[in-house]
């Protein structure tokens, strides 16, 4: 398992221990760990021939029937490393994908992760006899003379099309419940990190939600949503997400994008680290790099500085708001909760309004949202001075809006 080009050993240790750890999580028993040094891979083989010999002779001594290299293979590679090690070749997206195919339970999430192996195998059909018997289905649409290659291609393309349709009629549903959310005026809050940073730990602790918590990689695939009642009364909705790991498939972010929506819709997005991880500072900018590819980047975050009752780990900081917990310490969660508290309403607006006093469900919209500190009726028009944060101001409807006369 590995293949590193030269960079400091003690890193490459660390993304072959990962590897490890996702490939016990697939259910597979590691027997050896190889790492090879190269300046540039082999375009035929990724690593040289000779390790490639070595490999061979160690497969065939050991009865090994499976190799995980740690990057992604091209298809040439893949098909040239299976011919000669006469076993089964995986890369590492191709890990990950079976770990999420393992554990996706909701019907959105089974699609998503059929689709993204879809796209990840299409360009690797080589014509070998392969068939699509783990895909389920026969094809039944060859014409005469027509190859098998061919049907299996075109068979693909149709069922990705038909599963991109199906994710597209999911997420107008989902949409439908933002919509009605943000009507409701509800905020909400994402939790973000690292794979088995805490994050099931910490939703379960704060709102008593019941989620799976597992010490392995991808222990939570589907998202869960849970009200918090904060400090200052505002109930929050709280909603775990999948964790983030370095590399991860450009396929299952392009596929989890439609459920991955709910973290650019956040108000608020509590990064969860696991401070006690020699690689944490490495995970943070994993976690920052996937959100950047959401147009996430933009949304307040409050960094969680977990496991903080556990030995080791780096003396850590982040830019902007952060918080040092065990999310198994009461006191801690208290803490956190109120400096949630802070920064969803560090940023405030300020503004008058004047209504007419017949409009009673905009005057009751803007006491329910923003704290209310003058009123004063003049006629059939109230005026009222307020403040709120900015994120329930740019979430206010066009129609109350249009009733505030200064923001300032």
């Amino acid at each position: 398992m590995g293949c590193g080009s030269r960079l400091h050993a003690a890193r490459i240790r660390s993304s072959c221990e990962e590897l490890e750890r996702l490939a016990d999580t697939a259910r597979a028993q590691t027997e050896e760990i190889v790492i090879q040094y190269r300046e540039t891979p082999d375009p035929a083989w990724l690593i040289g021939q000779g390790k490639v010999e070595e490999l061979a002779r160690r497969v065939e001594e050991e009865g090994m029937d499976l190799v995980i290299f740690d990057r992604e293979l091209s298809p040439v590679q893949q098909t040239n490393l299976e011919s000669r090690l006469a076993c089964k070749v995986l890369d590492r997206t191709q890990l990950i994908l079976d770990i999420f195919a393992m554990r996706a339970s909701s019907r959105e999430g089974r699609i998503q992760v059929e689709l993204a192996q879809l796209e990840y195998m299409l360009p690797r059909l080589t014509g070998k006899g392969r068939g699509l018997s783990r895909l389920g289905g026969g094809i039944g649409t060859r014409g005469p003379g027509e190859k098998k290659l061919e049907t299996d291609r075109r068979h693909i393309r149709r069922r990705i099309r038909d599963l991109k349709e199906e994710l597209e009629r999911l997420r107008k549903h989902r949409r439908l419940h933002q919509a009605r959310r943000r009507k409701m005026d509800i905020t909400q809050v994402a939790l973000v990190g690292y794979t088995n940073a805490g994050k099931s730990t910490l939703l379960n602790r704060l709102t008593g939600a019941g989620v799976w918590e597992a010490d392995r990689l991808f222990a939570t695939l589907d998202p869960t949503s849970r009200f918090l009642d904060l400090p200052s009364g505002e109930k929050v909705l709280l909603t775990d997400t999948v964790g983030f790991i370095r590399n991860l498939p450009h396929h299952l972010v392009a596929a989890f994008r439609s459920t991955l929506e709910q973290v650019r819709e956040a108000d608020l997005l509590l990064h969860v680290v696991d401070a006690g991880h020699p690689e944490a500072a490495e995970q943070m900018k994993a976690v920052e790099g996937v959100l950047k590819e959401l147009d996430a980047e933009r949304i307040p975050v409050l960094t969680v500085f977990n496991k903080n009752d556990l030995p080791g780990g780096a003396i850590l900081t982040a830019e902007g708001e952060s918080i040092r917990i065990s999310a198994w310490n009461d006191g801690d969660l208290e803490r956190l909760k109120e400096k949630m508290d802070a920064v969803l309403h560090s940023v405030q607006v300020h503004g008058s309004a004047e209504i007419p006093v017949s409009r009673g469900e905009i005057i009751s919209h803007l006491y329910q949202a923003a704290e209310v500190f003058r009123t004063e009726v003049n006629g059939l028009t109230l005026k009222m001075d307020f403040r709120l944060s900015l994120k329930r101001y740019e979430r206010m409807s066009p129609e109350v809006k249009a009733c505030i006369r200064k923001v300032y």
